[in-house]
């Protein structure tokens, strides 16, 4: 999510598909004129460099014709983490929301039910989703206002440091509309 909203932020490029893999991590397929590509792509690596995650970015400039059998993958479910693992963006929303997402990703659901509850008691915030990716790996979503959602997510964290380990936290002000349209819905 903060890498998509980093590309769509700084270039003019939209993602069509999203794909898990058994990383965890996350396959972003995106489409644009190939400067903005170059650019989002250049974008993904500072934002992941700036969370020291590591990424592996590609550019296809002109992709065969017949290309998208590869890879456009086929609506599917994994079982083990109880979702869809081919995700596209389905209704387009405004270019940007005013408010902010907030995800904290922890490895162990002890860690992240603590999260969750002091992010709830720390500041007004909503949970939008508890997401499984697998290996014991949780990321949990809230929505608020920027200062709320940087609170709640500072104090998930604190507790999560304590308790287990925690993978990453990050605060998105104003979501671009590609991580708005990825978000679980209901």
């Amino acid at each position: 999510m903060v890498v998509l909203d980093a590309m769509e932020k700084c270039a003019n490029v939209q993602v069509f598909e999203a794909e898990l893999n058994d990383a965890p991590g996350v396959c972003l397929k995106l489409h644009g004129a190939i400067g903005d590509i170059q650019s989002a792509a250049r974008a993904a690596e500072q934002a992941a460099g700036a969370m020291q995650v590591p990424i592996l970015v590609h550019v296809i400039p002109a992709p065969a014709e017949h290309a998208c059998a590869a890879y456009q993958a086929a609506p599917d479910f994994n079982a083990l983490i109880e979702q869809a693992s081919v995700q596209r963006p389905e209704n387009p929303m405004s270019d940007q929301a005013n408010f902010a997402v907030g995800l904290i990703e922890t490895q162990g659901f002890v860690a992240v039910f603590e999260a969750i509850d002091t992010a709830l008691k720390t500041a007004s915030v909503e949970v939008l989703a508890r997401e499984k990716l697998g290996g014991g790996y949780i990321t949990v979503l809230i929505k608020g206002d920027v200062g709320s959602v940087r609170a709640a997510v500072e104090a998930g964290k604190a507790k999560v440091e304590a308790l287990g380990r925690l993978v990453a936290a990050h605060v998105i002000p104003n979501p671009s509309e590609g991580v708005l349209s990825l978000l679980p819905k209901g």
